[in-house]
C-alpha cells in the first residue's frame, strides 16, 4: 500500500535535509583546508616577494652607486681634460704675452733713456753744416740763439730751415754780457727781444731759453727769477758740458767729455757751434745710439725743470 501523501513528502524533505548536511559537512573541511593553504600560499608568496626585493634593491643600489661612480669618472676625466686644455691655452697664450711683455719692456727702456743735444750762440756760419749732419742722422736738436746773431740777414736761412726740419730754436739773450743781463737786470728784456726776432724770421713762439753762463750764479736773484716767471718765460741749463768752447782742434777729448759725463736715463748736453763741435757730432750720436738712447728736441707741451737754482717754476 502507497504511504499517504503528506508521510511521503515528509520523508522527502528529511532525505534533502540528509543530503545537504552531508555536502555541508564533506565541503566544510574542503574550505578550510583550502583556506588554510591558500593563507599559506600568501605568506609563501610574500616572503619571496620580499626576498626578491631584498635581492633587487642591493642590486639596482649597486649599479646606481657604479652609475655614480662611472660619472664621477667621467666628470673627474672631463674635468682633467679641461683644466689641461685650459692649461695648455693658457701656457698657448701666455707665452706670447710673456714675449710682448719682453718687447714692451725693452721698449720702455729704450725710450726711458732720451738725450738732448743742444747748441749754443748760433746762428753762425757753420749752422748750415751742423743741419746737413743732424739731417744725415735723422735726428732733432734745440738751439739757443743769440740776438746780436739772429739780426744777420745772410744766417737767417739757416734759421728758417733749422725750424723747417723740425729743430726748436729758443732764445739765448740778444748780448750774451753778464753784468748786462745780471747786474743791470736786463735779462728778461733781452730774452724777450731775443724771441721776438725767432718768431719774426720762423713763425715759431718759442718761449725756452738758456741763461749765458748758466743760471748759477746769474739766476740767483729771486727778483730776477720772479720777473721770468711773470713773463712765462722757461729756463734750461744742461745736464753734461762738453767744454768744447775750450777744446779747439781736440774734438776726441769732446766725445770723451760727453761719455764720461753720460750717467743718467736723461741728458741734456750742452755744446756750441764750432768747428771741433761739428768735427766730433757723428760719433757723439752714434756713442748715444749704441747706449740705447732716444734723441729728442724739447716740446714746450712736455717741459720739464732744468736749472741749476731748482726752481720749479722756470
Amino acid at each position: 500500500m502507497r504511504a499517504p501523501q503528506n508521510e511521503y513528502d515528509k520523508r522527502r524533505k528529511k532525505r534533502r535535509s540528509r543530503i545537504v548536511m552531508t555536502i555541508l559537512v564533506m565541503l566544510i573541511p574542503i574550505f578550510f583546508a583550502g583556506f588554510i593553504v591558500g593563507k599559506s600560499y600568501a605568506i609563501n608568496e610574500k616572503s619571496s616577494k620580499q626576498d626578491m626585493t631584498e635581492k633587487v634593491e642591493p642590486s639596482i643600489n649597486q649599479g646606481k652607486e657604479q652609475t655614480n661612480l662611472k660619472e664621477e669618472s667621467l666628470e673627474h676625466s672631463n674635468s682633467e681634460v679641461n683644466n689641461n686644455t685650459q692649461q695648455d691655452s693658457t701656457e698657448e697664450v701666455e707665452a706670447p704675452i710673456s714675449q710682448d711683455k719682453e718687447q714692451a719692456s725693452t721698449e720702455e727702456i729704450s725710450l726711458d733713456k732720451v738725450v738732448y743735444l743742444t747748441f749754443d750762440d748760433g746762428p753762425s756760419i757753420l749752422t748750415g753744416q751742423f743741419l746737413d749732419v743732424l739731417y744725415e742722422q735723422n735726428v732733432k736738436v734745440t738751439f739757443f740763439m743769440q740776438g746780436s746773431n739772429l739780426k744777420k740777414k745772410h744766417l737767417q736761412e739757416s734759421v728758417k730751415r733749422a725750424t723747417t726740419e723740425g729743430h726748436y730754436i729758443g732764445a739765448h739773450s740778444m748780448t750774451h754780457e753778464s753784468k748786462t743781463l745780471y747786474k743791470d737786470n736786463q735779462f728778461v728784456p733781452e730774452m724777450n727781444e731775443a724771441l721776438a726776432l725767432i718768431h719774426e724770421i720762423t713763425g715759431t713762439n718759442p718761449r725756452l731759453v738758456r741763461p749765458p753762463y748758466g743760471s748759477a750764479p746769474g739766476l740767483k736773484s729771486e727778483q730776477i727769477r720772479n720777473q721770468i716767471v711773470d713773463a712765462n718765460i722757461k729756463v734750461w741749463d744742461w745736464t753734461i758740458d762738453s767744454n768744447d768752447w775750450s777744446l779747439k782742434d781736440n774734438p776726441s777729448q769732446i766725445i770723451e767729455n760727453i761719455k764720461s759725463g753720460t750717467k743718467a736715463d736723461r741728458e741734456v748736453v750742452l755744446m756750441h757751434e764750432k768747428p771741433q763741435t761739428l768735427a766730433a757730432l757723428p760719433e757723439i750720436i752714434a756713442f748715444y745710439r749704441e747706449q740705447g738712447y732716444k734723441f729728442a728736441v724739447y716740446e714746450e707741451a712736455n717741459h720739464f725743470a732744468l736749472n741749476f737754482q731748482k726752481d720749479a717754476r722756470l
